[in-house]
């Protein structure tokens, strides 16, 4: 069954991977840099520090500082507990797809960019709720696009990409619980 299950995702990868085009892989490219994303972050902390203050602003620092390295570091046990091979290192399929990032790594599953940009996306989205009730589906949408990025350049599967995004959802509802805890704890916020 797991073969099976393995087999359909590598055919669903390829014909996702084949949809790009020479036109649009710069833009692909600037999407799956973790770098490009900076002002996007920083806008966020401006709006947490704008609606939260300064002293909220520190505990959002730290938390998210945890929130990202938990993930991260997760997300790291597993490609070395799965050992599951990018597409982009499998010689088996490898005149059949675009492999268009700048390396391929050796392990997949599941997918980093994936599981921070949602968890980022989640906890962000949760926080700043009260103040704009549909950041959230902004966030989530940016999730989803760079997710899907790393199918175009070529470096994970469909599944690396949806376990890699459902864990990073329940790391950012975990730590948006945890940040709720210690603003009412320590600062007597409540939402």
């Amino acid at each position: 069954m797991i073969e099976h299950l393995l087999e359909y995702d590598t055919e669903l990868f390829l014909f996702l991977n084949n949809l790009g085009s020479s036109t649009w892989d710069g833009l692909w490219l600037i999407i799956t840099n973790k770098l490009a994303f900076i002002p996007l972050y920083a806008f966020l902390l401006f709006l947490l520090y704008k609606n939260y203050g300064l002293k909220s602003l520190l505990i959002f620092v730290v938390v998210i500082a945890l929130m990202i390295t938990f993930t991260d570091q997760i997300t790291n046990v597993f490609k070395r507990t799965f050992m599951r091979s990018r597409p982009c290192g499998v010689e088996d399929i490898a005149n059949e797809i675009r492999f268009i990032a700048v390396r391929c790594g050796k392990y997949g599953f599941f997918s980093g960019h994936s599981s921070n940009t949602m968890a980022a996306a989640v906890f962000a989205g949760l926080i700043l709720k009260p103040y704009y009730k549909n950041l959230i589906f902004i966030l989530l949408f940016w999730s989803a696009v760079v997710a899907y990025s790393r199918i175009y350049v070529g470096v994970h599967y469909p599944l690396d990409i949806l376990c890699g995004m459902t864990f990073g959802a329940i790391s950012g509802f975990i730590f948006y619980k945890l940040t709720k805890y210690l603003l009412k704890e320590f600062l007597n916020i409540r939402f």
